[in-house]
């Protein structure tokens, strides 16, 4: 069983818990593996379609990289799938919930940054302090933040270290939605239980599409690019049974093939 982390599904959703709160779910190497196993398994399960990633307490989210396990001589480096097992896994089509559940700063940023959908506490706030320790915020923050707020606002964050709290982060379009600290969990499976009400491979082909899209410079380039996603949704059951139930005024019975 995972020492740092835990992963309990319920239906078809997984909900993954950094479990360090002692150091403000910080992660350390073993800690990032273990991650890296939990969503290698929830990507090879085909009968799970959505994860939810949270962690344990009411504080934070993750404080990014253990620097006190570093400074102590700890065992360093990360998984190849990246920083907590996600950032650098840039192959994963099932659709992943942040449940912000406080602070997320540095690399708890960036795990923040490489979700899908994040739903955060009012008591959330989010930063990339690297600048003021010596480092830099390599685990995909340089380059995720800039693609998702505009380049001013995600410059004064990078050069500055500034940390902003929720309700900016919503404004700026970082998070979906703010709740009040004890509805993280819920408002999360709430989207979750949203996105499972339509066809999965059809929302997998969607992100393949939205992100693999975004490498193109023109809109009419990033339709003409070939999606693997849309081709395996073209030629599944589900693409055949959503019109179906539409005409038979019944839900679809989704398959997932």
């Amino acid at each position: 069983m995972p020492e740092f982390c835990s992963a309990e599904s319920d239906g078809r959703v997984l909900t993954i818990t950094i479990r360090r709160p002692e150091v403000m779910n910080a992660l350390h190497a073993p800690a990032s593996r273990e991650l890296a196993e939990v969503f290698d398994a929830f990507a090879a399960d085909d009968e799970l379609w959505v994860a939810i990633l949270t962690a344990e307490g009411d504080r934070a989210f993750s404080a990014g990289n253990d620097l006190k396990w570093q400074a102590s001589g700890g065992e360093m480096g990360w998984p190849g799938s990246g920083f907590g097992g996600l950032t650098n896994r840039f192959d994963l089509w099932k659709p992943i919930i942040c449940a912000a559940n406080g602070l997320a700063l540095g690399g708890g940023f960036e795990l923040v940054l490489a979700c899908d959908i994040v739903v955060a506490s009012e008591k959330a706030s989010f930063g990339l302090p690297e600048v003021r320790v010596g480092l830099a915020a390599l685990a995909g923050g340089l380059h995720r933040l800039p693609r998702s707020i505009p380049l001013k606002q995600a410059m004064g964050m990078i050069l500055s270290g500034r940390r902003i709290d929720a309700a900016e982060a919503q404004r700026l379009g970082l998070v979906n939605e703010v709740v009040p600290g004890g509805e993280v969990q819920d408002a999360a499976r709430r989207w979750a239980d949203a996105i499972l009400e339509a066809a999965p491979l059809s929302v997998r082909a969607s992100k393949q599409a939205v992100l693999e899209g975004l490498d193109h410079a023109s809109v009419q380039e990033a339709m003409a690019a070939r999606y693997d996603g849309l081709r395996r949704m073209g030629k599944s059951e589900d693409f055949v049974e959503g019109p179906r139930a539409f005409a038979e005024k019944r839900p679809p019975r989704w398959q997932g093939r």
